[in-house]
């Protein structure tokens, strides 16, 4: 391959590197990249794994032989096995050198690790280039022929050295993209995912609900007494309550395979899962109400939940899942219940979440609140359109049914609306503090 093949090579090794948007289609791309600029049947990327000591295969590409996977879980050779990618860093790199590619063969008389796995894959030759990150052995990347074709030169060599500087530099780029999404998308005092984070994933899970049937369910939990923390014993010892009750609901996650764990912003945390049962993420709501109410300073949580699992009616809408989830966690609370409150389960729930905008002054979780009336939601019953011939007039609030034990009478026309609990004072210090 001529110079100007060679630029070409670099120039689209950056290319695929950059256009990947997981961590494997990068790692594919930096080996098939580095396999087709060396002219090689086979590419592989390794890093180091310092505190075991050892060499993990991220990716095999190309042709590979019986036994290789794509994306090996547990492929790793034992550093002691290839101390060249340790002896370059310290006799060679330490004293100012930079990092050079070497060629093996199946050939070579002195069988090393790598010559014997030549031998046993039946490959002619390699050429091993280390990747070096921050002054420091990140991995190699190993390119590999038949032995039919003709061996690695010095210059290929060289070159793969070029290459792996391109990978090193990719990999950069993107754990700095890495440590941006983290930021983006993780809460700063727990440590959980944040309230964008679950927006994306809510969003991401009901379209798999529509496709397969996935079951989604959401845990929507509200940290009860941390105003009354925060006005006794300030907002640093409120947060490290936010902390553990955050890794409480972590912990609690665990028990669901998948699940998201995130704080909403203030005392608000949820809970998101996709495949484990509605009454799998029932049991570990009740667990998480234990948990909680165990903690010091704490009163416990008020936690609601709703699953496609449970007879919650159709599903048009991420919104629709949350607002459930949010008015399981509102009957809760209002209930000083000690156990989670689930949509479908109960029957005040579903009327209160479809209730419409005007009917309650209940906050809504993904649309801010405007200065004039709020549009209906298309996704509630009855909302947005108007009856069509011989279809039914959807009810008013509070009409068609009496009152049942402790619910409200609606107001009659002219009739002022008493005041919704905490409605009409002024905020605490420190209350509905975000962090």
């Amino acid at each position: 391959m001529g110079e100007d093949g060679r630029l070409r090579a670099v120039v689209a090794l950056a290319q695929a590197m950059a256009a990947a948007h997981t961590p494997r289609e990068f790692w594919r791309a930096a080996a098939l990249g580095a396999r087709a600029g060396l002219d090689g049947s086979f590419a592989a990327l390794s890093v180091w794994e310092r505190d075991h000591g050892r060499l993990k295969v991220l990716v095999n590409a190309g042709d590979r032989a019986v036994g290789e996977e794509e994306f090996p879980d547990s492929e790793t050779y034992p550093v002691y096995q290839f101390p060249e990618i340790t002896e370059f860093l310290h006799e060679q790199w330490a004293g100012g050198g930079e990092p050079d590619a070497w060629v093996e063969t199946a050939a070579d008389p002195v069988p090393t690790g790598r010559v014997t796995g030549l031998r046993r894959r039946g490959r002619g030759c390699c050429v091993v280039a280390p990747i070096v990150l921050h002054g420091r052995a990140w991995g190699e990347l190993y390119v590999a022929r038949p032995p039919e074709e003709k061996p690695f030169s010095r210059a290929d060599a060289d070159f793969a050295t070029v290459l792996a500087a391109v990978v090193a530099a990719g990999i950069a780029q993107a754990e700095r993209l890495e440590e941006v999404r983290k930021l983006a998308f993780t809460d700063p005092l727990t440590g959980l995912a944040n309230r964008r984070a679950v927006d994306t994933r809510l969003d991401e899970a009901i379209e798999r609900y529509r496709a397969d049937g996935s079951v989604v369910s959401l845990m929507v939990c509200d940290l009860n007494g941390l105003k009354r923390v925060n006005d006794t014993h300030g907002h640093a010892v409120g947060d490290r309550l936010l902390e553990r009750f955050g890794s409480v609901l972590s912990r609690c996650g665990a028990m669901l395979p998948g699940a998201l764990a995130a704080r909403l912003g203030g005392d608000e945390f949820c809970l998101l899962t996709v495949g484990p049962t509605a009454d799998e993420v029932v049991a570990v709501a009740e667990e998480l109400c234990v948990r909680a109410a165990e903690l010091e300073l704490g009163e416990g949580v008020a936690c609601g939940v709703a699953s496609t699992g449970d007879p919650i009616g159709p599903l048009r809408s991420a919104r629709r899942l949350f607002r459930l989830a949010d008015a399981a966690q509102y009957q809760a609370k209002a209930d000083r219940s000690t156990k989670p409150v689930v949509a479908g389960r109960d029957g005040t729930v579903i009327r209160l979440a479809d209730a419409p905008p005007g009917a309650r002054d209940r906050r809504r979780f993904r649309d801010a609140p405007t200065a004039g009336p709020r549009p209906a939601e298309p996704d509630a019953p009855g909302e947005g359109h108007a009856p069509g011939p011989g279809e039914e007039r959807p009810p008013e609030p509070g009409e068609g049914h009496a009152p049942g034990p402790g619910e409200e009478r609606p107001p009659e026309p002219g009739e002022e609306r008493p005041p919704e609990p905490g409605e009409g004072r002024r905020p605490e210090p420190g209350e509905g503090r975000r962090s």
